[in-house]
């Protein structure tokens, strides 16, 4: 058996650990991509908007709500969390791997770029998280009646 050391079972679990994130990432995407879209998601900063709706409680229609609900349930699976640990685990197998490949000399600033993926990832991970507290909100909203109630709600 070969002795690889911290560093080296380090690199090697980051790297296991970056292949199933993305394994099961791509698949997600996968299935994200073969759903058929509400007509709504066409629309240019659809999402955007209701999002914002659901953060700010604002009156929506039964589609928007609709959308609104499906949106945030998708930004808020766990399979979403793999995304972003994908992108930590390949800063951390840089990170581990650079260390490993120093044998115990000083490291440089180059063994560290591997920080920034991981930075990216925790962002993006609060950013999901956000999102997952928004779905509670969104799942006790109700529809308005029909579209002249929002227009009127909006004046």
């Amino acid at each position: 058996m070969v002795n690889l050391g911290l560093w080296g079972s380090l690199t090697v679990l980051a790297l296991a650990l970056a292949l199933v994130f993305a394994a099961v990432a791509s698949v997600y995407v996968k299935r994200l991509g073969d759903r058929t879209p509400l007509p709504i998601s066409d629309e240019i900063g659809s999402a955007k908007a209701v999002t914002r709706k659901v953060r700010k409680r604002e009156p929506m229609s039964k589609e928007e709500l609709d959308y609104a609900k499906q949106l945030l349930a998708d930004r808020s699976s766990w399979m979403t969390f793999c995304i972003p640990g994908a992108l930590f685990s390949v800063g951390c197998f840089y990170v581990f791997g650079s260390l490993y490949h120093l044998h115990g000399a000083t490291p440089s600033e180059r063994t560290f770029l591997g920080v920034f993926p991981m930075l990216a990832a925790t962002n993006f991970t609060t950013q999901i998280l956000r999102s997952a507290r928004l779905k509670r909100r969104a799942q006790k909203m109700s529809p308005i009646a029909d579209t002249a109630n929002l227009v009127n709600s909006r004046n």
